[in-house]
C-alpha cells in the first residue's frame, strides 16, 4: 500500500504551502473554525441524546405528552455508546483523519470531490456527476432543516422557565428565523468576529454541564465500551435500527468539517476538533446519560436539566445564540455551494452580491436566501416541534455522507493511485456505517424523512434539467454556426467597413463565429479594427492563478481568440481578466471596447431531446437567469445585446 498518499501530502504540494503560511495564524483560525465549522454539530446535544433515548425505549413521541416509559440502564448505556462511537468513526476517523486530506487545491465539500473524480476519470462519467448533484441537493435539504430544528429546540427551553409560554414557541422561533434571514444581505463580516468566542463559551458550557452530573452515576463511563451499543442494536432489532437513526443526530454537521476546509485549513479544524470540540461534546453526552440514570424523569429534557434553576435563563439565551450561529454557518454554506453549482453548470446564473471588501468568500444570493427562508418557515409550521423535525433531519445528512464516501473511494483509487483492494479496505467500512445510518433514517420516511427527500429530488430534477437543456441548446446552436476560420477568410477577400475600437464577442464555442458577430455584420455591415472572440470557462480547481487565467491567440490582423478561465469558487470578472491580457502584449482600454452578447429567446422545439414538461422547466429557468452582462461583471454602458431565437 502506498503510504505516502495517506500523509498530509496526499493531493498536491500547493495546499501545504497555503497551510504553512497559515501557521502563524493558527489560534485565530482554530477559534474561527469553532464558530463556523462546528456550529451545527455543537448544537446537537440540545436534542440528539433525548431523541435517541426516547426511540430506544419505544417512546419516540413521549416528549410531547410529558410521560415516558421505564428506562432500562442498558438502553442509556447503549445509546451513549452508539453516540460516542458514531462521533469517533464518522466524524473523527472518516472526516478528520481521511477526507480532510482529499482537498482540491485547499477546498473541500461534495462538489470539490466531484471535481477531483472528474479529473481522475474524465468529465464524461455521468454517474460521478449524478452523485455530485445528489450530494449538493441534499445539502440544501440540510440548509433548511438545520435552522428550523436548531432554533426551535433552543426556544423550546423557554417553557422550562415559563410553562405558559409554550403556545408562543412557534411564533418566537419564526420571529428569530425571519430576522436571521433578513440580515443576510448585510453580510457576516461584522458578526463573524463574535462567532468564535461565543461558540467557545458554548462548548465550555457543554463541558461544564456534563462534568457537574457525571458523578450522578459514574458507571455511565462504561458506555465507552462499543459492545454496549453493538449488543443493544442486535438485541432490539427494529427498535435498535430506529435508535441508530436518532443517534445520527449527534453527528449531523460533521460533513461541515470537509465543506469548510478552504476557509480555515485542515490543521486548525483538526486540532480544534480533537482537543476541544470533541471532548466537550463527549462530556456533555455523558453528563446527560448520568442524569437520566439517576433521575429518569429528566429524559424529556435532559440537556436543560443539566443546569441549576438559576442558570436556565442564561442557558436558554446561550442555546439560542449558538443555534443562530449554527444556522448562519449553514446558510452561508448554501450560498457558497450555489456559486460553485453555477460555475459548474448545475444551476442557472443568479445575482451574487459581495458583502465584504476583504473576504471574497462572504457573498449573498437574494433568491437562495428567500427560498431557504420559505422552506424553513414551512418546516416549522408543519412539524411544530423539534422532536417531529428530528425525523426529517438525518436523511439529508446521511445521503450526503454516503455520496462523500463513494466519491472518496474513487479519489483514493484513481487519483491517489492506490490499488482497488487497498482503497476498498480503507473506505468500505465507513461506507457501510453510512449506509446503516441511511437505512435507519429511511425507517422514518413517513414520519418526516419524506420532506428532505422530496426537496432533494426536486433539486436533482432541476439541476439535471438545466445541464441537459444547456447541452441540447449548445448542440442545436452549433449546427447553425459558421466556422470562424471560414468567416475570417471570407472577410479578408471582401472586407467590410472598419470602425475604430475593439469589439469583444462572448461565445461558448471559440471555433465558431459568435451569433452576435454574424448579426452585427448582417445588420450593421461594419467590423471593428480589433475583434476578440472570448470564451469563459470554469476549471476543476477552486481558483486559477492570474498567470494562467488568460490565453491569447492572434489568428488574423483583425481577429484574436482569448480564452479566460476561472475556478469554480470564483465569480467571473471579464474586464479584470482582459486587463491581465496586457501581459500578453494586448492593449486593453475599457473605454474603447464594446462587448457583444447574445440574448436568446428560447422556444419549445417540435422534436426535443427532453419531455415537454422538462422543456418548459428549462425555459422557465433560463428566463429567470440573470444576463451575461451582470454575471460577468461587464459595465452595462459598454454592452451591445443582440437578440436571437432558438429552440430546445
Amino acid at each position: 500500500m502506498p503510504q505516502n498518499h495517506l500523509s498530509d501530502h496526499a493531493s498536491h504540494p500547493g495546499p501545504e504551502r497555503h497551510h504553512a503560511a497559515q501557521t502563524h495564524r493558527f489560534l485565530p483560525l482554530a477559534i474561527g473554525s469553532i464558530g463556523v465549522v462546528f456550529g451545527d454539530i455543537g448544537t446537537s446535544p440540545l436534542y440528539a441524546f433525548r431523541e435517541a433515548l426516547l426511540a430506544a425505549v419505544g417512546g419516540h413521541h413521549a416528549g410531547a405528552s410529558g410521560t415516558i416509559p421505564v428506562i432500562p440502564r442498558e438502553s442509556v448505556l447503549g445509546v451513549l455508546s452508539l453516540i460516542v462511537w458514531a462521533l469517533v468513526l464518522v466524524v473523527t476517523a472518516k472526516y478528520v483523519l481521511i477526507l480532510l486530506r482529499a482537498d482540491n487545491n485547499g477546498e473541500g465539500g461534495t462538489l470539490s470531490l466531484m471535481a477531483l473524480c472528474q479529473r481522475a476519470l474524465g468529465r464524461g462519467k455521468n454517474f460521478v456527476f449524478f452523485l455530485g448533484v445528489i450530494g449538493a441537493a441534499m445539502f440544501y435539504g440540510d440548509s433548511i432543516i438545520t435552522p428550523a430544528i436548531s432554533v426551535l429546540s433552543a426556544v423550546e427551553g423557554v417553557k422550562l422557565i415559563i410553562p405558559a409560554f409554550e403556545p408562543y414557541i412557534i411564533p418566537i422561533t419564526l420571529f428569530i428565523l425571519i430576522g436571521l434571514f433578513t440580515v443576510q444581505s448585510r453580510g457576516t463580516a461584522s458578526m463573524a468576529s463574535f462567532f468564535g468566542p461565543i461558540m467557545v463559551l458554548w462548548f465550555l458550557m457543554l463541558a461544564a454541564g456534563g462534568i457537574m452530573h457525571i458523578s450522578d452515576d459514574i458507571g455511565v463511563l462504561s458506555a465507552l465500551n462499543p459492545l454496549h451499543g453493538f449488543f443493544f442494536v442486535i438485541e432490539h432489532k427494529v427498535i435498535g435500527l430506529v435508535t441508530l437513526g436518532a443517534v445520527f443526530l449527534a453527528v449531523t454537521g460533521g460533513e461541515a468539517l470537509y465543506s469548510d476546509l478552504g476557509h480555515f485549513g485542515k490543521v486548525p479544524i483538526r486540532m480544534a476538533w480533537l482537543w476541544f470540540v470533541f471532548p466537550c461534546l463527549i462530556l456533555n453526552y455523558f453528563g446527560q446519560g448520568a442524569l437520566v440514570l439517576a433521575h429518569p424523569e429528566a429524559a424529556t429534557s435532559p440537556f436543560f436539566q443539566l443546569y441549576p434553576d438559576w442558570a436556565t435563563v442564561p442557558v436558554v439565551l446561550m442555546a439560542t445564540a449558538a443555534t443562530v450561529i449554527a444556522s448562519q454557518a449553514v446558510i452561508t454554506g448554501a450560498f457558497s455551494l450555489t456559486r460553485q453549482a453555477i460555475q459548474l453548470g448545475l444551476l442557472p446564473r443568479m445575482e451574487i452580491r459581495f458583502t465584504s471588501e476583504s473576504h471574497a468568500g462572504q457573498i449573498y444570493l437574494p433568491r437562495i436566501n428567500w427560498l431557504l427562508l420559505i422552506g424553513v418557515v414551512v418546516l416549522v409550521i408543519v412539524f411544530k416541534t423539534s422532536t417531529a423535525l428530528a425525523s426529517a433531519y438525518g436523511i439529508a445528512v446521511t445521503t450526503t455522507m454516503v455520496v462523500d464516501a463513494t466519491l472518496a473511494f474513487i479519489v483514493i483509487w484513481r487519483l491517489w493511485k492506490w490499488n482497488v483492494a487497498a482503497a476498498a479496505a480503507l473506505v468500505l467500512p465507513f461506507l457501510l456505517i453510512d449506509l446503516t445510518f441511511f437505512s435507519a433514517n429511511l425507517l422514518k420516511l413517513f414520519e418526516g424523512a419524506y420532506a428532505p427527500l422530496a426537496f432533494g429530488m426536486c433539486l436533482v430534477v432541476l439541476m439535471t434539467t438545466w445541464r441537459n437543456g444547456t447541452r441540447i441548446l449548445a448542440e442545436k446552436t452549433r449546427q447553425g454556426e459558421v466556422p470562424l476560420g471560414d468567416l475570417i477568410r471570407s472577410l479578408e477577400k471582401r472586407p467590410p467597413h472598419f470602425v475604430a475600437g475593439t469589439a469583444v464577442f462572448l461565445t461558448s464555442d471559440p471555433d465558431s463565429a459568435p451569433t452576435s458577430l454574424l448579426h452585427n455584420l448582417k445588420h450593421n455591415k461594419i467590423l471593428h479594427e480589433k475583434n476578440v472572440i472570448l470564451t469563459v470557462t470554469t476549471g476543476d480547481t477552486p481558483r486559477v492563478d492570474d498567470e494562467t487565467r488568460v490565453q491569447v491567440e492572434q489568428i488574423s490582423p483583425h481577429f484574436s481568440r482569448v480564452s479566460m478561465k476561472f475556478g469554480y469558487m470564483e465569480t467571473p470578472n471579464v474586464p479584470r481578466g482582459l486587463a491581465i491580457a496586457r501581459k500578453h502584449g494586448w492593449i486593453f482600454d475599457i473605454m474603447s471596447t464594446s462587448f457583444f452578447v447574445s440574448r436568446r429567446s428560447i422556444k419549445v422545439a417540435a422534436h426535443s431531446g427532453m419531455p415537454l414538461w422538462q422543456d418548459k422547466l428549462f425555459i422557465g429557468l433560463a428566463r429567470n437567469a440573470i444576463d451575461a452582462t451582470s454575471f460577468f461583471q461587464i459595465p452595462t454602458g459598454r454592452v451591445v445585446e443582440v437578440g436571437t431565437q432558438v429552440t430546445v
